[in-house]
Formats: C-alpha cells, structure tokens, sequence
C-alpha cells in the first residue's frame, strides 16, 4: 500500500504551507521544487506579491520562485484537496507577555475545516511544550468531528531558519521532526528529508520537540542576560565590555556571548513562553524571567546613559538633537518586529531629546505604524550625540571622520555593538 510519502512523491498528493512569512515562504517553496504545493495566506497583497515572484519579507530573491509547482492562495477552498499541512504562522506576546495563540489558532481553524481522513497536520510555530496536543489538536477534532492520531495525524517539526542569516538555510541546519505515533514520526521525518540536506533529527515525542525549540532560545536570552549584566557592572569599573569578553574569550571553552538589545520574534519572545507554562505548573522559572527582565530594560538603561553622556557635555537634554541609527530588530533585516530600539526611542523621548532616527532597511510606513515615530529622510548633523543601535554594513563602514563631521565639538559616539572602539581614537566614545 502506498504511503502518503509516497503519493506526495509521485505528485498524486498535495502539500499546503499555512502562513509564508519568513519563515513559511522558504519551507513551501523548497517543496514545491520536489512535490505540488499550496502556499497559503489570508492576506491577499502578499499572495499577489508572491504569485508576481516577490518576497514581501525581503529575504528571497525572484531566481528562488522560479521552477516551483506552487500556487498561492488567500482562499480556503485551495486546501480541500490538500493532505499534509504544515503550519507556520507567527506565536507572538502580548503586552503583558503573556503567550499570544491568536494566529495559531486561527491557522488551527482554517486548517480544521478543511481536514479529512488520513490527513496529516505539522506544527512549526514556536510554542510551548504541550500546546501542539492540548491547545491545536482538540480544535482540529472539533471542527473536523475526526479522531487524533485514530483519523488524522499530527506532528511537530520546530523552525530553525535565521533571518538574514544566508549561510544558515533551512536546507543546511539539522531538522528536528516527531509525530504522534511511530507510523506518523517517520513520514513526516522524511518528507523533511525531501528539502533537508543535513539530516532530520527524530524527537522521541511532540512534546520533547517543542520543548527542543523553546529552550534554543531561552538559552541565548539567559546568556546574553548575564553579558548585558556584566556590562552594566563594567560600565561603573570604566573598563570595556568588550574588551574584557576579547581577553576572556581567549579560553577554549569560554562561550562568546555579546550584549545588546534583545528584539525580534525568537529570543525575545519565546522565553516568555516557557515562564508562562512554567507558571500554569505552579513553578515560578527565576532565572529565566530574570534575564527576560534584564534584556527588556536594556533600551531604556542605553538611553539614560545617553543622556547622562549628554548632559556631562554642558548640555540641556531638552536642546539636544540625537540620532538613532538602526531601526529593526537587529543587522541587515528589514524586519521591524518586537525591535528594542523602539524603547530607545521612546526613553530619549521623555528626556525631551529631539530624535532622528535612521535606517536603510526598514520600510518607514510599517516603522510609524508600528512604534509612532518617522525615520529621518537623512542624516541633518551637527547632533550632541549619536547612537548605532543596529549594525547594518551601511553603518559599519564609517570612519571616525565621519562620525566627526556629524557631531558636535563635544558630541557622544554610543556604540552598542563596539565595532568602532578600535576605529575611535579622539571622539568621546561610549559602547555597551
């Protein structure tokens, strides 16, 4: 009898990819090289840019669209015939941080109304562990009145895929995959090896694979926690952090973490995740809500010292013009999501700082949508300080010249990534 792997192979069955942001457009279509698929999204513009061979996230390029068998669709009725779903929408936080299931479920929904027997239903988004069975499944039952794992199965295979990052592909980072039952975990572990070249890992359940991915991240946030703790500490000795993490770092097994602003949808979201089920078990996750704390105050602690520069120049803050250079979440992106330099902003603001804020990637109407403020159309100086909050190449290459030509006589150079401290030999210079 022949498998649903088999049929998908052959072209007899159909794949469907829920959500094609950056993360579900690259997984449909690498598939779409190898079977037929249906890449799904509710929003109709970005089904037209992807139908006219363009990524709305930025991150592919047209060659990427050419010989796929994919057809986009915004419609519901493009799924009935499909027989293994994967889902890759967004799992956000809301303002209290607390775990924001709404697309997760809505993509839930729409794929519940349209399964059938011996479906196949593949979770990607980052969730909690237990969320796939106890928050997904129970909405596929009722909507489809189908048994799990009896009638349908479901999966779970955690993304890896890294924003910007072209060497870190889907096709080149190890895939963890599981199933519900031993039949399930193998299919759907090699349909993944169709478009994985280094391999899947087969986790031993749905659980053990979401709590897989959640701790990826939650272990970068920890990390970069204690690094942004250390150059607070450094910053009131007067030595730089990076300059001690350079002498550390000279130890085989010293673990090279740098500080910074921790945004974006990955590190700063998902440790949220874990607390909140951790809290639900009746246990309170210090270390990890510590380092949450620690990381979401960095924009403001970045501004403050800022101003406090500022001000040590005989300055008022209220007539000091600043520019903030950077505006996504972190270099070479154009993603705006959850970008801490938002508080940065917000923080320079209530010193009544007059800001411009600049970016080459960023688009400027999802920037004023998102966060309130409008990017500079260029850089005007003299400025009393400036802050490279994010290190696109763009900003990268200046030279200490031109950071002079753009500050004041006594103006401030904020370096949060230290890429310039070797560059900087007269300008009054502060870095993380």
């Amino acid at each position: 009898m022949s498998t649903l792997y088999d049929r998908l192979l052959k072209k007899d069955a159909k794949l469907a990819v829920i959500g094609l942001g950056y993360v579900g457009l690259p997984i449909a279509l690498a598939f779409a090289r190898k079977i037929k698929v249906v890449g799904f999204d509710i929003n109709q513009k970005r089904v037209d840019m992807m139908r006219r061979g363009e990524d709305p996230s930025n991150e592919l390029e047209a060659s990427e669209f050419a010989g796929t068998d994919i057809h986009f669709s915004a419609d519901i009725n493009d799924l009935k015939d499909v027989e293994f779903f994967i889902v890759a929408v967004p799992t956000p936080i809301d303002s209290q941080n607390i775990p924001d299931l709404g697309p997760l479920l809505g993509a839930t929904r729409t794929v519940g109304q349209v399964l059938k027997k011996n479906d196949y239903v593949v979770y990607e988004s980052t969730v909690y562990p237990g969320c796939t069975e106890e928050d997904c499944v129970p909405l596929l039952e009722r909507l489809s009145n189908l048994a799990y794992v009896k009638d349908f199965k479901v999966g779970y295979s955690p993304e890896r895929i890294n924003p910007g990052d072209k060497e870190h592909t889907l096709e080149s980072i190890i895939k963890v995959s599981s199933g519900c039952d031993p039949e399930s975990a193998e299919i759907i572990a090699k349909v993944y090896e169709l478009v994985v070249k280094a391999g899947v890992h087969r986790a031993t359940s749905i659980k053990v694979a979401e709590a897989a991915k959640i701790i990826e991240n939650t272990q970068r946030d920890v990390n970069i926690a204690l690094t942004n703790e250390l150059s607070i500490i450094f910053n009131r000795m007067g030595i730089n952090t990076y300059d001690v993490l350079e002498a550390a770092g000279t130890k085989w097994n010293f673990l090279k973490f740098q500080p910074g602003l921790v945004g974006g949808h990955c590190i700063g979201v998902d440790p949220y995740y874990l607390v909140y089920k951790a809290k639900e078990l009746g246990y309170h996750a210090q270390i990890i809500d510590a380092g949450r704390f620690v990381n979401d105050s960095m924009g403001g602690y970045v501004a403050k010292q800022t101003v406090k520069k500022v001000i040590a120049t005989g300055t008022n803050p209220a007539d000091a013009r600043i520019l903030v250079m950077g505006a996504t979440f972190k270099e070479n992106v154009t993603d705006i999501r959850n970008s801490k330099v938002a508080d940065v902003v917000k923080e320079l603001q209530s010193f009544s700082c007059t800001v411009d804020v600049t970016d080459p990637h960023a688009d400027a109407a999802e920037v004023e949508h998102e966060y309130g403020y409008k990017l500079a159309p260029e850089m005007k100086g003299p400025y009393d300080a400036i802050v490279v909050a994010v290190n696109h190449e763009e900003y990268a290459n200046k030279d200490e010249a031109w950071f002079k030509a753009m500050l004041k006589p006594k103006g401030v150079l904020v370096d949060l990534k230290g890429v310039f401290r070797k560059k900087i030999k007269e300008l009054n210079y502060w870095s993380l």
